[in-house]
């Protein structure tokens, strides 16, 4: 299918229908909200499982660590899988994990067996970026962008709709019947994903890098354990550092293997792009605040009066808490596509952060009246929402299409060790600050978290603000070629033509056949063939064609020409995005 003409010339698209964009928004962005709110099911259930099934708090805490974990192992790996031609099949087939999981949860089966259960729930959460790289490949440029925010928010608002309604049920029915609940939406979201998931688009690679999934596997279960241990910081520093020191000699291990292999689980040269890589830097420091005070706020609203502060709330009714959360996370996640086309992404990760810092300001000010509580979540959901609808713009603007999942996959494993971190912080400053004897700790300590917070979204913000600037100094996007031929980058001035994503070799050498002489005719210069181009308006691709052109009419009365035309003709089906014209500068 052809899409709208770029420069005078088609460009290669995969849209659906119009009728079946109609199905697929609502699909994709049900499956993305099924998947976070199943995860975050044992957060207010963890009491309850604890008494129902005879075990201590710290091994039902496990319920949602467990889910924690095996979506941040699986999400790279799906990412990968979801960046190639079987798609849809990863889709459908990590759905039935979920399902056949949900269904252990209900069954009357050993702890052990809720634990098995959450792990394959906690799967799902590797989705969300496949529901953005499905977004990307089959809806109009236009309207995707807008779809892809709104994955992205209701991945976090995921949390606030499931908490107070599991928690309800719990109350009414016991925890069987709340995670029955999990087992209904996820059966749902499987039907919906096998009526509505298309094809992915073809030529694109299979292979999924085993030996960098495993080490990277390893270093994050570390990682997390570590982050949800904090008995192990208090009572044993040294095996603690010691496990952090393999953890980071992991990660050097993982990242040695990306950059040598020639499919990487994760393009590390991609993610060491400036946007990617401050974008990465944003979303962990800004996921340690922004889960560190939703920590704080649920907490708070349900230490007993007795403590001399705190409201004494039920699970439900602190799950009630959540609302405002979700409620303005999503009025900001649709809010922000239209602010968007006037305010560049990274300045709205820089406002959103200090939406939060806000809130944490507002929190460790005025915390006597629930309604503030209240308040505070409702400022928090604002920011959160208002920053994960901007986060994938700037990731995906120097990201092809072919690796959208990949991308983003690898900034939700970021987001979720910063969550992880920011719910340890908290746990450790709340712990510092109980006195012998004494079971929760003193108002003050509240307010140290919060000012801790404070300076997380500052720093975010700052992370923020730098890719702004970076932005803005760069008025003209710029193209560097790893070809030698190009000496690094084009000359200040320059007009070239970077054709992205001949993946199919036989396509490439045609293409060199048919249309090399054709802008060759009208003036240009070939400096590559089949070599990686990183284009700050076109992100990476991969065995591109970079021709120059002395001037922008050059170049368009090249690609104009009949023979160049032709050529497109019979390379249709091999060309993911044709024709981009960009002044090189140097």
């Amino acid at each position: 299918m052809t899409g709208q003409p770029v420069g005078g010339v088609a460009v290669k698209a995969f849209p659906v229908a119009r009728s079946e964009a109609r199905l697929l928004v609502p699909a994709l962005t049900f499956i993305a909200l099924v998947v976070a709110a199943v995860a975050s099911l044992g957060t207010p259930l963890i009491t309850s499982v604890a008494t129902s099934f005879h075990v201590s708090l710290g091994s039902a805490q496990w319920t949602l660590t467990v889910a924690l974990l095996s979506g941040a192992v699986a999400t790279p790996v799906l990412g990968r899988l979801g960046a190639g031609p079987h798609r849809r099949a990863t889709i459908l087939a990590t759905l039935a994990v979920v399902v056949a999981g949900s269904a252990l949860t209900v069954l009357p089966l050993p702890f052990a067996w809720l634990l098995a259960g959450r792990a394959a729930q906690g799967v799902g959460l590797g989705l969300t970026a496949l529901m953005m790289g499905v977004a990307r490949d089959h809806l109009p440029e236009e309207r995707s962008a807008a779809v892809i925010a709104l994955i992205s928010v209701v991945s976090i608002i995921g949390a606030g709709v499931g908490y107070p309604l599991a928690a309800l049920l719990a109350e009414l029915g016991g925890v069987r019947a709340a995670y029955g609940l999990g087992l209904v939406v996820t059966a749902a979201a499987l039907l919906t994903a096998w009526r509505s998931m298309p094809e992915a688009p073809e030529g694109r690679s299979a292979h999924v890098d085993v030996a960098g999934a495993v080490v990277l596997a390893a270093a994050l279960l570390l990682v997390l354990f570590l982050a949800g241990e904090r008995n192990l910081w208090s009572g044993h520093l040294a095996v603690a550092a010691g496990l952090a020191v393999v953890a980071v000699a992991l990660l050097c291990v993982w990242a040695v293997i990306e950059l040598r292999g020639t499919t990487p689980l994760v393009d590390v040269r991609a993610v060491r792009h400036p946007a990617v890589a401050g974008a990465n830097l944003a979303m962990f420091v800004g996921g340690i605040g922004m889960y560190l005070l939703l920590t704080l706020i649920t907490r708070y609203a349900q230490t007993p009066h007795g403590a001399g502060y705190g409201f004494g709330l039920t699970t439900f009714v602190a799950g009630l808490v959540l609302i405002p959360f979700s409620v303005l996370g999503f009025l900001a996640g649709k809010l922000t596509p239209r602010v968007r086309t006037r305010i560049a992404d990274p300045l709205l990760l820089a406002g959103s952060a200090v939406v939060v810092g806000g809130g944490f300001a507002l929190f460790a000010a005025a915390r006597s009246d629930l309604a503030e509580l209240f308040a505070a979540m409702g400022v928090l959901g604002f920011g959160v929402g208002g920053f994960s609808a901007a986060m994938p713009g700037v990731i995906l603007a120097v990201t092809p299409k072919s690796e959208t999942s990949s991308a983003m996959s690898f900034n939700y494993v970021v987001r979720s060790v910063g969550y992880s971190l920011g719910s340890a912080i908290g746990g450790l400053i709340l712990a510092a600050g109980t006195g012998p004897g004494h079971l929760f700790p003193d108002d003050s300590a509240y307010t140290t978290a919060a000012l801790v917070g404070i300076g997380a979204m500052a720093i975010t913000t700052l992370a923020s603000l730098a890719l702004a600037r970076r932005r803005s100094s760069e008025t003209n996007p710029y193209v560097r070629c790893t070809h030698p031929n190009t000496g690094g980058s084009m000359s200040k001035g320059y007009w070239v033509s970077a054709y992205r994503t001949i993946s199919d070799p036989e396509k490439l050498a045609a293409y060199n056949k048919l249309a090399g002489p054709a802008v060759e005719a009208g003036g240009g210069r070939i400096l590559a063939r089949g070599s990686r181009v990183v284009a700050h308006d076109a992100g990476i691709a991969e065995r591109t064609v970079l021709i120059e052109f002395d001037s922008f009419e050059q170049a368009v009365a090249a690609h104009e020409s009949a023979a160049y035309q032709e050529a497109l003709v019979a390379l249709s089906d091999g060309v993911e995005r044709d024709f981009r014209i960009v002044e090189g500068i140097g």
